[in-house]
C-alpha cells in the first residue's frame, strides 16, 4: 500500500530531516552580541557595575571613567606602553616640554641656584593631532557654528551626538591645553585638582577667585581671563610656569585632568537645554586620542570607535627583559589602534559575565568589573608553585595577566602610642617582634588566595627604589635562603620581644598580658581572620583585642591620632618614590597639619624628613636614587609598619587576545590590544554547538505519533473512493 504525505506532513519531515545539520558552520544561537559591523574588528567587554558617571576630564576621578577618557583624550605626556619602570613619553607632544629655571625677576638662572622661584614648562603641541569629527567644530557657509541655539526648543530635536547631521574637525592648538587648565580652576566645576595644582600652577589661585566672582548667564569663555602661569605662544606652544622646583609635574601632565578642551566644545555644550538632555562633555567626550564614543547607554553600553582623524601612531619596537619572548613585540610598528570598534557592556553580576566569557562571548574577563575575585574557585588552583589555572580553563587556551598594581596595603603603628610607638630601641624590637609573627605569606595564601606580594619595602614594584631579589629584602623580618625570603622564626620574635621587656608576652615589671589594639573597619574583617590573628600573635604570648569602626569614626580616630594599630592603603597617582615616601614625611602627620595628612602613622623622623625634601625637587638619577634607598632603610628600621602587602589581580584573556600586558598606571592601553576574528568565531561554534538531538528525537517521535493517524486516514478515503465505484 502507497501511503501519500500531503505538503504539510512533507515540511514537517524536511524539517525534522535537517535538524542535525542546523549549526553547523552557522553563528551560534545563543550569542548575546550584534552583529559585528561588516570588515571592522570589534573588541567586545564589560562595563563597571557602576556606570560612569564623570566623563569630563577636570572633574572625573574615578579608575572606571579613566578606562574611557584615556582612549578619547590625549594629554601632554603619556607611559610607553611595554617598559618598566614605567617611562614617560611625550603623547600630546612633539617631544618632552622644555624645562626652564627662573628666578623671581623672571630671569634664568641654573636649577642649583638657591635664587630659584619658578620652573617653566614649553611645551610643543604635535602638529599632526587632530580633533575626532564632531558637531561642535560644524561650521556654516559664513564660517560661525553651525549649532548654537537661542533657546532650548531650537534644539529640542536632538537628543544625543550621533543625532546631528553635520560634523567638523580641526587640528589641535596650545590653547586647548590652557583651556583645559583653567577649567581645573572653574570653581562651578569643582575639580578634585584645584586645591593641589594651585599650589604650583602660578596665579591658579587668582583666577579660580576671580570666576567665582563672574555672573552665570551660559558659557563663559575662559579665554577672555588670563592665568597669570599660561601663556600661549602661538598655535602650537603653551607655556606653563609653577612655583619653585617640582619635577613630578611631568607625572601629573599625563593625566587626564591635563586633556586638551576647545572652547568650541565647551561652548557647544552650553547650549540652552543640552544639559538636560546629558548633552554635556561628562556624557560625550570630545578629544583628539584614537577612539572616540559614539553611544552611551550606561544601562546597556558604552560604543567607542576608531577616530578617523587620529594621527600616525606605531606599535613599540622595544620594551621591558622578557616581553620579545612572551610575544608582546609581535605587532611592532604596526599603526595604531588595532581594532576599529570597542563595545563595553553592561554586566551587574560576575557569574553571567564569566559563563559569557568561557563562551567566547567576551574577550577577557573583565577589564573593569572585578577581574576574576568573584569566580576564583572556578578559575584557578592554588598549588605549591603559586596560582594556576583549572583545567576547564586552561583547556580553553586562555592565557594570564597578573597585574601587580602600584599600591601598597598596610598595617600601621601610631608612633605616637604609649606601648608600640617611640623610637627606643626596645620599642623597636617590640614591633619587629610583631612584624616577624604575622606571616604575611601564610595570610595572604589563606585570605588573598596569593594574590599579594610580601611587602619589604614602602615603594612598590614597577618604580625606582624597588629593588628585587636579596637586595630588596628586609633584613630585620626575612633572609635570604636558596634564591628566596624566607621569614624570621618564632624564637628570633620571642627574643626580641624579650628584650622590648615582656619575656613570654608579659611585661617585665607588672606581670601583666601584652595587649595590642587594631581598629578594624566594620565588616571589613571577618572573624576567621581575626581567629587567624589570635593564634599567630598568641605564638609569642600577645593578646589581641579588636576595635571595630564604620570609616567616618575610623577616619576621625586617624585625624586625632586615637588609634594604635590601623589599617590603610594607597594606590600612586604617578609612578614616582616620592608618591609612597610621603605616606611618612612627618608634616603629613593629621596631627601636625590639622589636615586629613597621608603620615597616619605620625612617623618623625629629622633625617627622613630632610631627605623627603631633597627627594621631593631632585630630578631621576644616581643621587636621588641614593636619598631614596636611605629612606627605605629608615623605614626598616623604625620598623613604622606591622605588616604590607602590594595588591595583586589576575586578569584573563581568551586566545585569540594579543598584547595584553597590563600596565598599572596607565588606562590608555586599547590601542595596542589585538583581536584574531578568525579565530574568535571558530572557538564559538566549537564551544557553542546547539544540543539538537532532543528537537529531532521529539520530531521523530512526533513523526511516529502522526504516521498511524495518517495512515489509517489514506485508509478510510481509499475503502470510500472504492466503494463509490462500486
Amino acid at each position: 500500500m502507497r501511503v501519500f504525505f500531503g505538503p504539510r506532513m512533507r515540511t514537517l519531515l524536511l524539517a525534522v530531516l535537517m535538524l542535525p545539520a542546523l549549526g553547523c558552520g552557522e553563528p551560534p544561537w545563543n550569542n548575546p552580541n550584534p552583529p559585528s559591523p561588516e570588515g571592522q574588528v570589534v573588541y567586545q567587554s564589560v562595563m563597571s557595575p557602576a556606570p560612569p558617571k564623570h566623563l569630563d576630564p577636570a572633574t572625573s576621578y574615578a579608575s572606571d571613567e579613566s578606562l574611557f577618557l584615556m582612549q578619547i583624550y590625549q594629554p601632554p605626556m603619556g607611559y610607553h606602553f611595554l617598559k618598566r619602570p614605567y617611562e614617560l613619553i611625550p603623547l600630546g607632544l612633539e617631544d618632552f616640554p622644555e624645562i626652564r629655571f627662573l628666578d623671581e625677576d623672571g630671569n634664568e638662572v641654573a636649577e642649583s641656584d638657591d635664587s630659584l622661584a619658578y620652573t617653566r614648562y614649553t611645551l610643543t603641541v604635535r602638529a599632526d593631532e587632530h580633533y575626532q569629527p564632531h558637531p561642535a567644530f560644524a561650521m556654516n557657509e559664513a564660517g560661525e557654528p553651525l549649532y548654537l541655539f537661542d533657546d532650548a526648543a531650537q534644539g529640542r530635536r536632538f537628543s544625543q551626538v550621533p543625532d546631528f547631521p553635520q560634523t567638523g574637525d580641526r587640528p589641535l592648538r596650545a590653547n586647548d591645553y590652557a583651556y583645559g587648565i583653567k577649567r581645573l580652576a572653574d570653581p562651578q566645576l569643582g575639580s578634585p585638582m584645584l586645591g593641589f595644582m594651585s599650589q604650583y600652577i602660578v596665579g591658579m589661585s587668582a583666577f579660580s577667585e576671580q570666576l567665582a566672582q563672574v555672573p552665570r548667564d551660559g558659557w563663559v569663555n575662559l579665554d577672555e581671563y588670563d592665568m597669570a602661569g599660561l601663556e600661549v605662544e602661538d598655535e602650537r606652544i603653551l607655556h606653563i610656569t609653577i612655583h619653585g622646583r617640582y619635577p613630578q609635574f611631568l607625572y601629573w601632565l599625563a593625566m587626564h585632568f591635563f586633556s586638551p578642551v576647545a572652547p568650541e566644545v565647551d561652548r557647544f555644550y552650553h547650549n540652552p537645554g543640552f544639559a538636560e538632555r546629558n548633552l554635556t562633555l561628562n556624557w560625550w567626550p570630545v578629544g583628539t586620542g584614537p577612539f572616540m564614543m559614539v553611544r552611551n547607554d550606561p544601562n546597556s553600553e558604552i560604543v567607542l570607535e576608531r577616530n578617523p582623524n587620529y594621527r600616525e601612531d606605531y606599535f613599540p619596537s622595544e620594551g621591558a627583559p622578557g616581553d620579545a619572548e612572551a610575544g608582546f613585540l609581535d605587532d611592532a610598528g604596526k599603526r595604531l589602534p588595532l581594532v576599529d570598534r570597542a563595545v563595553f557592556r553592561l554586566e551587574k553580576e560576575v557569574l553571567p559575565l564569566w559563563t559569557k566569557f568561557l563562551q567566547g562571548y567576551y574577550d577577557r574577563s573583565g577589564e573593569n568589573h572585578g577581574n576574576t575575585k568573584g569566580v576564583f574557585d572556578q578559575a584557578f588552583i592554588v598549588g605549591p608553585d603559586g596560582v594556576e589555572m583549572s583545567g576547564d580553563v586552561a583547556d580553553h587556551g586562555i592565557t594570564m595577566s597578573p597585574d601587580v598594581k602600584p599600591a601598597i596595603y598596610y598595617y600601621g603603628f601610631n608612633m605616637r602610642d604609649p606601648l608600640v610607638g617611640g623610637y627606643t630601641e626596645e620599642k623597636r624590637k617590640l614591633r619587629r617582634a610583631l612584624q616577624i609573627v604575622f606571616n604575611v605569606e601564610e595570610y595572604l595564601a589563606i585570605f588573598y588566595k596569593g594574590n599579594g606580594i610580601t611587602a619589604h619595602n614602602l615603594i612598590p614594584p614597577g618604580l625606582s627604589g624597588h629593588l628585587q631579589g636579596e637586595a630588596g629584602i628586609n633584613p630585620y623580618t626575612h633572609e635570604w635562603v636558596n634564591g628566596e625570603a624566607v621569614r624570621r622564626s618564632i624564637d628570633e620574635a620571642r627574643k626580641l620581644l624579650a628584650e622590648a621587656g615582656y619575656p613570654n608576652g608579659r611585661d617585665a615589671r607588672t606581670g601583666e598580658p601584652l595587649k595590642i589594639f587594631i581598629d578594624v573597619q566594620t565588616q571589613a574583617i571577618g572573624n576567621t581572620q581575626m581567629n587567624w590573628m589570635d593564634r599567630i600573635f598568641g605564638q609569642i604570648g600577645v593578646q589581641v583585642e579588636y576595635r571595630p569602626a564604620d570609616w567616618n569614626r575610623t577616619r576621625e580616630k586617624l585625624l586625632t591620632g586615637n588609634t594604635q594599630i590601623y589599617s590603610h592603603g594607597w594606590l600612586a597617582d604617578y609612578p614616582d618614590p616620592e608618591n609612597f615616601l610621603f605616606l611618612l614625611f612627618g608634616p603629613e602627620s593629621p596631627l601636625l597639619c590639622k589636615c586629613d595628612g597621608a603620615n597616619n602613622s605620625n612617623f618623625e623622623h629629622p633625617e627622613y624628613d630632610e631627605l623627603f625634601r631633597k627627594v621631593r625637587v631632585s630630578a631621576p638619577g644616581p643621587e636621588r636614587d641614593a636619598m631614596v634607598a636611605r629612606m627605605v632603610e629608615i623605614f626598616r628600621e623604625e620598623a613604622v609598619w606591622l605588616y604590607a602587602y602590594y595588591p595583586k589581580d589576575i586578569y584573563l584573556n581568551n586566545s585569540w587576545v594579543h598584547n595584553t600586558k597590563r600596565h598599572g598606571i596607565s588606562k590608555a592601553t586599547l590601542k595596542y590590544i589585538r583581536i584574531d576574528s578568525e579565530e574568535r568565531e571558530q572557538r564559538r561554534r566549537e564551544w557553542n554547538q546547539p544540543v539538537t538531538w532532543p528537537l529531532y528525537a521529539a520530531g521523530l517521535l512526533l513523526v511516529g505519533l502522526m504516521l498511524p493517524g495518517v495512515t489509517a486516514y489514506r485508509r478510510r478515503q481509499n475503502a470510500t473512493a472504492r466503494q463509490g465505484e462500486n
